[in-house]
């Protein structure tokens, strides 16, 4: 398998400023418009290493400095690679009571309540973007612990006790509905993939088909974005670093970090393997080769509608299915379809050149999303499978250290670049009105097990060589001996 890789170039999507104000030049150590430790690397004002200590340090506002929104966002997503969430908030917290100390000694000690304010808002950007770093008690008592520090200088009007308190239950919203947002989908969890009929492969020629609940592609890709985009909105940012703290645990040996967190994700990886066998399924259950043959140009029809709307998962999905070997050596059956149209969907897909025609697809999604005055025109949905796989080689082609022991932080602003665009598009409104019956349906049909489509594509179109003609002989001993 070709498997997709990230351009060693990176992208200057973010431009000189995410790396703080004020930068020194090219090459120069600095510790940046917020002090810290001087132990930190700009190039063309764009930070690209330092200690992890100077990249906290950083992180905490002062009197006269806050950091810039997109080197936050940055920071607090890659930092949970080296240190859990608690313990930086823990530091962020000492930080914060060591620069306060500073200032009720210091000649600006009225600037403590400005100061205060930074940090509150800091609290705040955090507690937004990464809610769930804060579901432990650890995490919340040592929030708590920072925010009343703060509060002790605002006793005239409190100002920053109600920016505390409207910022607390935010957090406690947003943690409660994930909670049940996540008990929701366990109850949910779709059956396994091996369900359907085995020993009675053939339903009765009355059964409902797709093209049973919804015969125009259109309205069927459509409600596909609706799945895709429901789907996809459960994935959040640290569930995608989770990828590189998986991996370097399985590297190292050891166990690091929440992988029950990666369910999201496995779960979404899931809807993609459900697709592709309920479009080979919806094939091979059918009896006349006529029908078949029907239903292999609607879903080239859907596919296409799917691409022409910016869903790539789902395109891809239909096309895996599509391409299963129960499915694609029905010669007879693919001899009558119109192939021109799949001809072109597969060459969008070709793996080649690390998937090219694809990313050039997706580039021109990109650049319409970004113009877009619609929610229609803003809808990018990229192959989710080969999105991970890019930042998983993304993460392996570059080294989280350098050989002076800086955290390589150049690979993370491209990480965070790619992940922040991600969820850009996961957030999209979905335009289409919702169609329940059809939804269902794609998430309910029976779903024939590997075994079972063999099982009918031999039924519809007999053995043509030894290797099948051994394949069918172990599948009916199989069946003769389940009966």
């Amino acid at each position: 398998e070709t498997m997709p890789q990230t351009s060693v170039v990176f992208s200057s999507f973010l431009g000189p400023s995410c790396s703080g104000q004020a930068q020194p030049g090219m090459g120069e150590r600095g510790g940046g418009a917020g002090g810290g430790s001087g132990d930190l690397i700009f190039q063309e004002g764009r930070l690209i290493s330092g200690s992890l200590e100077a990249l906290m340090e950083h992180l905490v506002p002062r009197v006269d400095y806050y950091p810039d929104r997109t080197y936050i966002f940055t920071f607090l997503l890659s930092s949970r690679v080296f240190v859990p969430p608690r313990d930086l908030l823990a530091r962020v917290g000492q930080i914060c009571l060591e620069q306060r100390q500073q200032l009720e000694a210091g000649p600006e000690k009225a600037k403590l309540k400005s100061f205060s304010a930074k940090i509150v808002q800091l609290l705040k950007e955090w507690t937004e973007a990464f809610p769930y770093d804060f579901q432990d008690e650890k995490a919340m008592a040592e929030l708590k612990a920072i925010t009343h520090r703060v509060t002790q200088c605002d006793e005239e009007n409190g100002t920053v006790k109600k920016a505390i308190a409207q910022m607390t239950q935010s957090l406690l919203l947003s943690l409660a509905a994930r909670s049940q947002f996540q008990e929701l989908r366990e109850k949910l969890r779709p059956p396994a993939v091996d369900k359907g009929p085995v020993l009675k492969t053939k339903p009765p020629a009355a059964q409902k088909d797709i093209l049973g609940v919804c015969c125009d592609p259109l309205v069927l890709a459509q409600q596909l974005t609706h799945i895709e985009l429901d789907r996809v909105s459960s994935i959040h940012p640290e569930d995608l670093m989770q990828i590189i703290s998986h991996m370097d645990s399985l590297d190292n040996h050891r166990c690091r970090g929440d992988l029950t967190k990666t369910y999201s994700l496995e779960a979404y990886d899931n809807w993609f393997n459900c697709l592709s066998m309920l479009v080979a399924t919806e094939v091979c259950r059918v009896v006349k080769k006529k029908h078949r043959t029907r239903m292999l140009e609607f879903f080239i029809d859907v596919a296409r509608e799917c691409f022409n709307i910016g869903n790539f998962n789902s395109m891809m999905a239909i096309i895996s299915g599509m391409n299963l070997s129960p499915v694609a050596r029905l010669k007879k059956t693919w001899s009558k379809v119109k192939t021109a149209k799949f001809d072109i969907l597969e060459h969008h897909m070709d793996p080649s050149s690390n998937f090219c025609n694809y990313r050039t697809a997706l580039q021109g999604a990109t650049q319409r999303s970004q113009m877009a005055n619609s929610s229609r025109e803003k809808i990018v949905i990229p192959v989710f499978n080969l999105f991970v796989k890019d930042i998983y080689f993304l993460h392996k082609i570059h080294t989280n250290h350098l050989p002076n022991g800086h955290i390589n932080f150049k690979k993370f602003w491209e990480i965070s670049r790619q992940i922040h665009e991600f969820m850009t598009w996961t957030q999209v409104e979905c335009p289409f009105e919702k169609d329940k019956k059809i939804q269902s349906y794609l998430l309910t049909a029976p779903i024939y097990s590997e075994e079972a489509l063999f099982i009918a594509s031999f039924e519809s179109e007999g053995p043509e060589n030894h290797m099948e003609k051994d394949s069918w002989k172990t599948l009916r001993t199989t069946l003769l001996n389940r009966a």
